[in-house]
């Protein structure tokens, strides 16, 4: 197994060779990445993308994440979709990257309230590969090479759509972005010391139910194009990593 040690060189561990995954819950979500990639990329033989669609929920996500860990043992996991934001800062079709996830509804609704399984003393809140409840991404500073904002992410089972629980998950939290997918990315990578980043589009407002105020088609058009450009960021890093190892 390729040493994936945190440090200049952790999301290249291999500075020879470089397995990019790039993953997403549908393929509607990766097909434009793939299309850009292959049409504005010449990739040296020694860089391999390839592309996965993990499926819709966090179960289908964890089982498939792991098995492509263990089969493929990428260089760096890229999850790639589409997320309703909590906050109206955010704009429809921005692009954003999550710095921590939380696990939104891993614990009891009691009297209108919920409490997570740390609240509950079942899991320890810095009990690996949870810190402070979160599963956050140490590769994160040198994998946003294109500098997107670092927000909080929540994954939910159940999209939200109640006032009274968009407003507890936003605050109990502070996450700005909710999906069902994001937290099986952190916790494989955590767990199988994979680097990865999970980069994300503004499609909606969380509770927002008339798909006319939604825009689909932008956040796919703009996750494409940021996904793209990191891969070659991470391509171009990889190459400068590589001369300057020559010319040690």
């Amino acid at each position: 197994m390729k040493s994936k040690a945190i440090g200049r060189q952790a999301f290249i561990p291999d500075i020879c060779n470089m397995k990019i995954a790039v993953v997403a819950a549908t393929t509607f979500e990766w097909m434009p990445i793939q299309k850009q990639v292959n049409d504005l990329m010449d990739l040296p033989g020694e860089v391999q993308v390839t592309f996965h669609t993990t499926g819709i929920g966090i179960l289908a996500s964890t089982y498939h994440l792991t098995t492509l860990s263990k089969n493929l043992q990428p260089d760096i996991l890229i999850q790639a979709g589409i997320a309703g934001s909590f906050d109206k800062n955010l704009h429809i079709g921005e692009v954003i990257v999550v710095k921590q996830e939380y696990c939104g509804d891993l614990g009891v609704l009691e009297n209108e309230r919920f409490i997570d399984v740390f609240d509950m003393n079942l899991v320890e809140e810095n009990e690996s590969p949870f810190n402070d409840k979160a599963l956050q991404n140490p590769w994160l500073s040198q994998l946003n090479l294109a500098h997107l904002k670092e927000i909080n992410g929540v994954t939910v089972n159940q999209i939200s759509t109640s006032p009274e629980r968009i407003s507890m998950l936003h605050q109990k939290y502070n996450c700005s972005t909710e999906s069902m997918e994001g937290a099986a990315l952190h916790y494989v990578s955590l767990q199988t010391k994979t680097p990865f980043i999970q980069i994300r589009a503004i499609s909606n407002y969380v509770g927002e139910r008339d798909k006319s105020k939604w825009n689909i088609k932008l956040a796919i058009d703009e996750l494409a194009l940021s996904t793209t450009k990191l891969v070659l960021l991470l391509t171009n890093a990889r190459n400068t990593l590589l001369t300057d190892k020559i010319l040690e």
